[in-house]
């Protein structure tokens, strides 16, 4: 259920204020372009700068408008384990398929006090749980061992990558076996990291591009010679739109390029800012590069 193409979804505003329609209009874009997940209110989706309600509000539209026809993995983290509990609880009341929980950011806890937020969460919800573990925003970086221990939950199903360390999907995988979902949070590793085990992507790049990505993941688990060459060749055209996301602050790029595909507009809420014009102009090479633009 938790594979290919899965999208964290861009949270469009509008003079600072929830842009309903664009936010809508996006949603269906993926669902068209074939993405499999839906992923609402997660970092990209700019959570740390919702309010509580805009937070609840992007999931429910998220579930109303999927209406099955993809899955729906809500952003409920926070580095207040209540809050945590209260956005888990509001995603599972609302219809979603699972919960992605960011490792605690500023707080800094032990391995302990990792795995003592994740199983608080587990224990007051039913849907499954999927560990986001990045160390480049939240400091801590959770161990393979803590990820074992949280596996045992009932709740715990797996992991949104974003090491950047191809080699913890060998370790993940040797410790808790094939059935232990492994996502890549980093676009720009997706061909080596489903190589290694992994079973898909949670993509920044899906938002612009969503039918080279669902198709990039498709060809990646298809084991005939020409289908690696098929995924090597998508691989090719979306590393310079990989590349061009993060040449700044996520998401500021990428609410540019939506922007420049008529998507949304690029507000972002401070402290993050539009791009600059430089970084402007390497994104419209992306693009067009790849014949989106």
């Amino acid at each position: 259920m938790f594979k290919g193409s899965n999208v964290a979804l861009i949270t469009p505003f509008k003079n600072d204020k929830l842009d309903e329609d664009s936010y809508i209009k996006l949603i269906h874009f993926q669902i068209k372009n074939g993405t499999n997940g839906l992923v609402p209110a997660g970092t990209t989706g700019e959570s740390p700068t919702l309010s509580h309600a805009e937070h609840q509000k992007v999931i429910d539209l998220c579930v109303q408008e999927s209406k099955g026809k993809s899955i729906v993995i809500a952003g409920t983290g926070s580095n207040s384990t209540k809050e945590a509990i209260s956005l888990t609880t509001h995603a599972e009341k609302a219809g979603a398929d699972a919960a992605l929980v960011v490792t605690p950011y500023y707080n800094k806890p032990t391995q302990e006090g990792l795995y003592q937020h994740y199983k608080a969460i587990n224990d007051k919800v039913g849907i499954p749980i999927i560990i986001y573990n990045i160390p480049g925003r939240s400091v801590i970086d959770m161990s393979v061992d803590t990820m074992a221990r949280l596996f045992e939950l009932k709740n715990i199903v797996g992991v949104k990558d974003a090491t950047g360390d191809l080699d913890r999907v060998n370790q993940q995988k040797n410790k808790m076996g094939n059935n232990f979902i492994q996502l890549t949070g980093n676009d720009d590793n997706a061909l080596d990291f489903n190589k290694r085990g992994g079973v898909g992507s949670i993509s920044v790049t899906a938002n612009i591009a969503p039918k080279l990505c669902a198709d990039f993941q498709k060809s990646s688990k298809i084991d005939t010679e020409e289908e690696k060459q098929e995924t090597e060749r998508l691989d090719k055209i979306l590393q310079p739109i990989h590349n061009s996301m993060f040449i700044e602050s996520n998401p500021s790029p990428v609410k540019y390029a939506a922007k420049l595909l008529g998507l949304c507009d690029d507000d972002v809420r401070l402290p993050l800012v539009k791009v600059t014009e430089s970084t402007k102009e390497v994104i419209k090479k992306a693009l067009v590069s790849a014949n989106l633009l």
